[in-house]
């Protein structure tokens, strides 16, 4: 990406921070080069700049430099707010890293009114003395019109709900074409089984459904059967180039960017209930204790006899209450045989050392004008644990099955903490009296997971796990498998999820490339390149996709609390910086207690304990104290909610 091109010259790609400064990015200096607010030479985000470091006497903690010249714009268009005056117009960028407006001359307003959401077209780009330029060429929402802010976030990362027409043609042509007799040819039939799927209330693309046998032997036989949406979407046509630009389903609360289509996702490929449906299955015999002692991986057709709600199946195996009726009475001893072996692989899998995050995650509900009207810790219950083990277990047995194939193939790979961030997690965990033994070459994941069982059911839990997840590499794809470090397994993969997930339909092609023809290097050739192809593109759609998702749940978490300002909630301190104290409250939302509004003292921030403490009064705030605070300001454009501390707030009384 960065070449050099003299001694203190070096290109690169500049990312800007929304209060002004930004880092470039360069492959001759292994530190990301600073940029200060007024050394940006007109640079936007996204640019491809020249840059001239400083003299080395002049830097702070890293490398600084100023923008000499923009090489490439690649920034094209904005999204944000439009706001307006008589004679001229801005927009607001809606993205953080672009923090300066774009002035809109009255000519180019395009109908848009004060307060939409658009999409700006640039047509001059600033430099040292003028602003940005445009044309509104989109209006996203109107002024206050319910959804429009999600739409904007979705928009600002190229996030699209309609699809090309060609894919679209392609999508309608599959659904008119439904099961026909010929594709059933060949499969095996399993439409008189017990199959069934479970899912949440509100889904409607199915592509898991399960089955549980007990064989004369006495062992189960689990069956996880997946949506065959390879046999619809056809590698390199219109569908599968979308498919694989999208690269995955993105959910933003109530809106959905679906990966396909929904006359597949939620039509031909969901795996309705009383609807002959292709699927690709996996069959796996299991001892009464949990192990695996056969398996096979094979084409099929289902009729899905039931679709459960995981409230309802986890009210049965949690305390036995049957609500559903005489009609689905028969499933009855299925689903709890299920949980039963559910139970013993969990077992298995924490006993190996498997790494179980149990952090608590939010569930935002919004009403019919997209406002948030509560923020609740999402339940993680019975029926959803067994389904989420069934389908680990159908990822661990398709990874090893293909690598022993000797194949290309696409695997979920999790690799062990970096040296630097292991180091720092020691240190952390001694602040709460908790060793951490090994080092990067040595650790294993049990050492983690015993970790989380130490401080489970403390009011410390959440912290703790949340700074180890942290410490922990991010997942990715990769056509090397190099196991997963976090599940504690040599292969893993994902599979079981086609719908939503390019790497899961990249397998299912694979997989049935094989079954069809063998192993050859015709195909080793061809899938060695479309893999690796779809394992960059997936895992960098995936980190967009959890980048919006983070900025969506933020900003509606933030709005919810705009309702609730001067109101008292207990909270734990859930970070601490230089600026101040991080405090999570009981629903998940997080706010930032500022520095500045601890007046009592002067306060030193500690980095290896993660406290401040003050100078004259030796008070100590540190990770995991109970706090109790007063909501003071929000921003929901930001997502940023402002606390203070009980003792330092002027609503004190109030509670």
């Amino acid at each position: 990406m960065a070449k050099k091109k003299k001694r203190h010259t070096y290109t690169g790609i500049l990312s800007k921070h929304r209060k002004g400064f930004g880092f470039v990015a360069c492959d001759d200096i292994e530190d990301d080069v600073f940029i200060a607010a007024g050394s940006m030479h007109g640079a936007m985000n996204g640019d491809e700049v020249e840059i001239d470091l400083i003299p080395e006497y002049l830097w702070r903690d890293s490398p600084e430099a100023i923008i000499t010249k923009v090489l490439h714009r690649n920034t094209t268009e904005v999204v944000g707010t439009f706001d307006k005056s008589k004679k001229f117009g801005f927009v607001i960028p809606e993205s953080k890293k672009q923090k300066e407006d774009i002035f809109i001359r009255k000519k180019d307003f395009s109908g848009a009114k004060k307060g939409d959401k658009v999409v700006v077209q640039i047509t001059r780009y600033p430099d040292q003395h003028n602003s940005a330029e445009g044309r509104i060429s989109e209006i996203i929402s109107r002024a206050g019109q319910p959804g429009g802010d999600i739409k904007a976030i979705a928009r600002t990362y190229d996030m699209r709900e309609t699809f090309p027409s060609r894919a679209n043609a392609e999508a309608k042509a599959m659904k008119r074409q439904g099961v026909r007799q010929e594709d059933i040819q060949n499969r095996k039939d399993l439409r008189g089984k017990h199959i069934f799927t479970i899912d949440g209330a509100d889904s409607k693309d199915f592509d898991d459904a399960v089955s549980l046998d007990i064989l004369p032997n006495g062992n189960y036989m689990l069956g996880v059967h997946i949506a065959d949406v390879s046999h619809y979407v056809k590698e390199d046509g219109p569908l599968d180039k979308e498919a694989l630009k999208r690269g995955t389903s993105v959910y933003l609360l109530n809106q959905v960017i679906p990966m396909l289509p929904k006359a597949l996702s939620n039509d031909i490929c969901s795996l309705n209930p009383y609807e002959d449906r292709l699927t690709l299955s996996v069959d796996m015999e299991l001892t009464p204790e949990g192990t695996m002692v056969n398996h096979e991986i094979y084409e099929s057709v289902i009729r899905s006899a039931a679709r459960f709600v995981y409230d309802d199946v986890s009210d049965l195996l949690e305390d036995g209450t049957w609500q559903l009726g005489k009609k689905y009475e028969p499933f009855q001893d299925d689903l709890l045989t299920m949980h039963k072996l559910a139970v013993k692989l969990e077992e298995k899998r924490r006993e190996r050392g498997s790494i179980d995050f149990d952090l608590d995650e939010s569930e935002i509900r919004l009403n019919d004008k997209g406002i948030p009207v509560s923020v609740e810790i999402a339940q993680r219950r019975s029926a959803n644990k067994m389904i989420e083990e069934f389908m680990l277990l159908a990822n661990e047995t398709v990874a090893e099955h293909f690598y022993w194939m000797e194949v290309p193939f696409l695997y979920r790979v999790h690799e062990k903490p970096e040296t630097e961030k292991l180091e720092k997690l020691k240190i952390f965990l001694r602040s709460f009296g908790i060793l951490l033994r090994g080092n990067r070459s040595s650790i294993h994941p049990r050492a983690i997971s015993s970790i989380l069982e130490q401080v489970k059911g403390k009011t410390c839990e959440n912290v703790v796990s949340s700074v180890t997840l942290r410490s922990m590499q991010k997942a990715y794809y990769s056509t090397a498998c190099e196991g997963h470090f976090g599940l504690a397994l040599k292969y893993y993969c994902h599979f079981t999820s086609p719908i939503r997930r390019y790497p899961d339909l990249m397998i299912h092609r694979i997989i049935k490339e094989v079954l069809h023809h063998g192993v050859d290097g015709k195909l080793t050739k061809h899938f060695a390149k479309a893999a690796a192809e779809a394992a960059d593109v997936s895992s960098a759609a995936e980190r967009k996709a959890i980048e919006a998702e983070r900025e969506v749940e933020k900003m509606k978490k933030a709005e919810y609390m705009s309702y609730h300002i001067g109101e008292v909630f207990d909270g734990i301190i859930s970070g601490v910086t230089g600026f101040g104290l991080y405090v999570q409250l009981e629903n998940t939302v997080e706010g930032l207690v500022r520095i500045d509004s601890l007046y009592d003292d002067y306060y030193d921030y500690d980095a290896e304990q993660y406290l401040l403490k003050g100078r004259r009064n030796g008070k100590v705030y540190k990770l995991g104290d109970t706090v109790r605070i007063f909501v003071d300001n929000v921003n929901t454009d930001r997502g940023e909610i402002d606390f203070l501390l009980a003792d330092f707030s002027p609503y004190q009384g109030q509670d």
